[in-house]
């Protein structure tokens, strides 16, 4: 089985602009410091996503050389018109792009601040739109992509569902899963379960799988591991494992199609 680790992060502190790194102190300093390609610890094919809402992080990301990373989800101010060039340079290793929207206060930002042109310009660059959202941006989301229908989506982490939000999370899910090519990530569940989950991951884990097995089939979920977030609560190789057990019920080849084919469509990369 080819794998694709659809959703992973690299990062150098000195730059100064991962904002949400910042301070001192639990629960983020064991991930503040830097994570580079030599420290991603499995040899299998990675999509590098964006941590920082800047252009610069993106190049950087850009300029990283290693054959494992197959593409890279960048930002761009999907409010400023001048974007639209700023993609056109960089399109190529540039597969997607993925705004912040969990880190903006207001629920439709999405809805109401983009321009049209830069819109127009994603798909028309081949470029994919990462959907860093939680519950409370699952209906905008929604008439975002009924708006975009030419846009290829996926939810990242599953959308972060969270204890005592089961069934609005459920219910927002349930309307993407019916829209046409959008997909879900199974990327940073480890980090959103609660502490006493962690001592047996499986049942909780499973809870989520099972509804997004449903809503989306095996063919519009997508693997990752959201590395190196993913070691607050786990290493690379217990998700690895916890995965295989998830997935031991489905047939080899929709296995295959999780872990590695899905995503390698879905960015149009090799896997």
């Amino acid at each position: 089985m080819q794998k694709l680790d659809a959703h992973c992060h690299f990062w150098r502190l000195d730059r100064g602009d991962y904002g949400w790194l910042a301070g001192s102190g639990s629960p983020l300093a064991p991930i503040r410091r830097d994570f580079l390609p030599p420290d991603y610890p499995a040899d299998i094919a990675v999509i590098a996503v964006q941590a920082a809402p800047t252009l610069a992080e993106t190049d950087f990301l850009l300029g990283l050389d290693d054959p494992r990373i197959r593409g890279v989800v960048g930002w761009a101010d999907l409010a400023d018109p001048d974007s639209v060039a700023a993609l056109r340079a960089r399109a190529g290793r540039l597969v997607g792009i993925r705004p912040m929207l969990q880190d903006i206060a207001e629920d439709d930002w999405i809805l109401t601040a983009p321009h049209p042109e830069v819109l127009a310009a994603l798909p028309a660059l081949g470029l994919r739109f990462d959907a860093l959202v939680t519950r409370r941006h699952l209906g905008p989301l929604a008439q975002f992509i009924a708006r975009n229908p030419g846009l290829p989506v996926v939810i990242d982490h599953a959308a972060k569902p969270q204890p005592g939000e089961q069934a609005a999370w459920a219910a927002g899910m349930r309307v993407l899963a019916a829209l046409p090519g959008v997909h879900c990530k199974l990327s940073g569940l480890m980090t959103e379960l609660p502490p006493e989950a962690l001592r047996d991951p499986l049942p909780a884990l499973h809870a989520i799988l099972a509804p997004l097995l449903d809503w989306f089939g095996p063919e519009r979920l997508i693997w990752g591991s959201d590395w190196p977030v993913l070691t607050l609560a786990a290493s690379h190789g217990d998700w690895l494992e916890l995965t295989d057990s998830l997935l031991a019920r489905l047939a080899a080849p929709e296995r295959a199609a999780i872990m590695g084919g899905n995503g390698a469509r879905f960015y149009g990369v090799a896997p």
